[in-house]
């Protein structure tokens, strides 16, 4: 890290230049990462002790752990301006006053076993000095510059030996002027009780266990009356405060929900500061509109060895065509025996690769999160590819697209109830027409793929990249090809092309989700495009039942006659969708597709969704998306469905099955 000196510091204030660094003795690290009238402070996060203080230490280093304030700098990287104290509190405590800032005694403990000489004690009090210099210089020129400047003084407390009810989140307003601030401080309270952790109550409280009476906000009071000061004791809920072992599930919340509750609270307080109209998303304001340099290292380095990790392209059957006429010449006794493409990776090292990526070095707790599920999310997918063909492979299905719930099943029932309604459309075009067809619907959206043939596929189309394979042995009607071209070329093809116009690849890659989340979008494309008959939905929910029969163990002739013979299916269509959920031992997706659907259907109608085309995306991650453009990170995406905009009269009895599925 970037040695400092005060002076530096000082002087990069004044010209208002954004910087990461330390000073130069470690006491304080200070970063800037863009100037915004908010400022959050971990002082008491730091366990350092100079080598001459320890050997008069009476205290033993976990007795000193024990008092400190672990993670609580961890809680607000985050923000755009952070002070994190590195030097333990019993060295000098920065929440004291200069007179009483060393200890004699702590909490009924000696701390000194020997007398400090007066060297030591001039050699902390220093740096104290120093820390309250750099301080009021940083506050004043927010002052000037925003016109006034709220502070998250973030700590925490031990709870155990406290006999009375006590909150997770305690705010302490003592030396605030709450006549000025009443409303800022209201909505930081409530905001702090609405946090969700692991296996916790959650509860936040004003001055209940401690009064917000330390220095720094002493400090505040005296010296800036435009700045609002708000210290906040976190309970110790993640972790064993008197052990010392943390519970990393919990930090992780708390650093994703704070960012949330932080920032939310900041673009409250800016918007009541400026009196301006309210934005969209006004919390992403608060946050750095550069993409940090840790996440584009870590985001290249991802891309450059998983870029090749296509799931389908090895978990189609590479005997498909001779099987399918085996099975079919002998379907009561025969069981398709698929072979697939070798995998030429290696898995092993693969995995190490994916669990070197430095993603503790990502400081936005949002961003940090995402990159974690996508490589957890990675370290499935190759352990479900290394696993095909054997029976592993459907544990792995399990694990990384999950299974037919009750809701997916009755939801499919409830449409395989209903009756055909119109008269079927004949299949008239050639795989060659419809070729032509995408090649037209490329040229409309204005940008340069691929459209090629092929007789390798299960479906009848399928987005690889920049390339649309068309299945040659398939004909299409004129709604079926229609569907389509809004399916994979609306959809499939808009976010690989976005995809490849934003700063971060892992969009290309996909996010966790994405799955559900493309299939569900591509699906709602094609209803709102006014190609969606009954026949469509019902293959959607046959789909699930395959999927059932086939996690439950049922064998793929079981599967095939029910499809054909309780459903009415030809045999080309039940072999289909069977092959589908059997392929590699067992592939579960196909089950997302009705799920997908019913979901984005419900976005659809409550808000924009805009930022999921942006990429392959996932709807957890709507959220975040939707903060980083708006904070430029990424770009909008620059192509999006034509089915969005058209005036297209949908089927009315379709719109009634959708709105009734759950």
């Amino acid at each position: 890290m970037r040695q400092l000196t005060e002076q530096d510091v000082l002087a990069l204030i004044q010209q208002h230049i954004p910087f990461e660094g330390q000073l130069a003795d470690g006491s304080v690290t200070i970063r800037i990462t863009e100037y915004q009238p908010i400022v959050a402070t971990a002082i008491h996060n730091g366990s350092r002790l100079r080598p001459e203080l320890v050997a008069k230490c009476h205290l033993s280093e976990a007795e000193r752990y024990y008092e400190e304030d672990p993670y609580t700098g961890d809680f607000i990287t985050s923000l755009p301006i952070v002070l994190q104290g590195e030097d333990s509190r019993y060295e000098y405590d920065l929440n004291r006053s200069p007179e009483t800032c060393i200890y004699q005694q702590a909490w009924g403990k000696d701390v000194w076993h020997a007398k400090l000489t007066e060297s030591e004690k001039q050699t902390s009090l220093a740096k104290h000095a120093c820390y309250y210099r750099i301080f009021r210089a940083l506050i004043t020129s927010l002052e000037r510059k925003f016109g006034y400047c709220v502070i998250y003084d973030m700590h925490s407390y031990n709870h155990e030996r406290i006999t009375q009810p006590c909150p997770t989140f305690n705010l302490g307003t003592a030396q605030i002027d709450r006549k000025a601030w009443q409303a800022e401080v209201n909505d930081l309270l409530t905001r702090l009780g609405q946090i969700q952790l692991p296996n916790q109550t959650v509860t936040a409280g004003e001055n209940l266990v401690f009064q917000g009476m330390g220095y720094q906000a002493t400090f505040v009071r005296d010296n800036f009356s435009r700045t609002l000061i708000l210290p906040i004791e976190i309970k110790k809920v993640y972790m064993n405060e008197t052990g010392g072992e943390s519970y990393p599930l919990v930090i992780e919340q708390l650093k994703t929900e704070l960012k949330d509750t932080l920032t939310g609270h900041a673009a409250f307080v800016m918007q009541n500061r400026s009196k301006q109209p309210a934005r969209r998303r006004q919390n992403a304001h608060v946050l750095d509109s550069k993409l940090p340099k840790e996440v584009v290292l870590l985001d290249r380095q991802l891309y450059k060895f998983a870029r090749g990790l296509n799931t389908l392209s090895y978990i189609n059957p590479i005997n498909l065509k001779q099987e399918k006429r085996r099975f079919l010449h002998n379907r009561d006794v025969y069981h398709p025996q698929f072979t697939y493409r070798q995998l030429d990776l290696d898995p092993y090292k693969f995995r190490e690769q994916l669990y070197r990526l430095p993603v503790e070095d990502i400081r936005d707790a949002g961003i940090q999160s995402m990159y974690r599920k996508v490589i957890d999310q990675l370290a499935v997918r190759i352990d479900l590819l290394t696993s095909l063909g054997h029976e592993e492979f459907l544990y792995n299905s399990l694990r990384y697209y999950g299974r037919p719930d009750e809701s997916d099943i009755a939801n499919a029932n409830f449409i395989l109830h209903a009756r055909e309604y119109a008269e079927p459309e004949i299949a008239t075009i050639s795989a060659e027409e419809a070729v032509v067809a995408f090649n037209e619907a490329a040229d409309d959206y204005g940008f340069s793929c691929k459209i090629q043939g092929t007789t390798k596929l299960i479906a009848r189309a399928m987005v690889s990249g920049r390339t649309v394979k068309i299945n040659l042995n398939s004909r299409f009607t004129q709604s079926d090809l229609y569907a389509l071209i809004h399916h994979e070329m609306g959809v499939h093809m808009v976010t690989s092309v976005n995809a490849e116009a934003q700063p971060l690849k892992v969009l290309q890659l996909g996010l966790p989700g994405n799955t559900h989340t493309q299939e569900g979008l591509a699906i709602l494309c094609e209803h709102l495009s006014g190609n969606f008959p009954l026949h469509r939905l019902k293959t959607l929910a046959l789909r699930v039942v395959a999927v059932d029969m086939m996690v439950n163990k049922r064998s793929f002739n079981e599967t095939f006659n029910t499809l054909k013979f309780d459903y009415g299916l030809s045999n080309d269509t039940a072999f289909t969708i069977t092959t589908r959920a059997y392929r590699g031992g067992g592939f579960t997706k196909d089950y997302l597709y009705l799920r997908g659907l019913k979901d984005a259907l419900r976005l659809h109608k409550e808000t924009d969704l805009t930022s999921l085309f942006i990429g392959k995306t996932g709807f957890e991650f709507k959220p975040l998306l939707d903060e980083l453009i708006e904070r430029e990170i990424l770009q909008p995406p620059q192509y999006l469905p034509k089915a969005l905009k058209m005036k297209t009269d949908t089927d009315p009895i379709i719109n009634f099955m959708l709105n009734c599925i759950n």
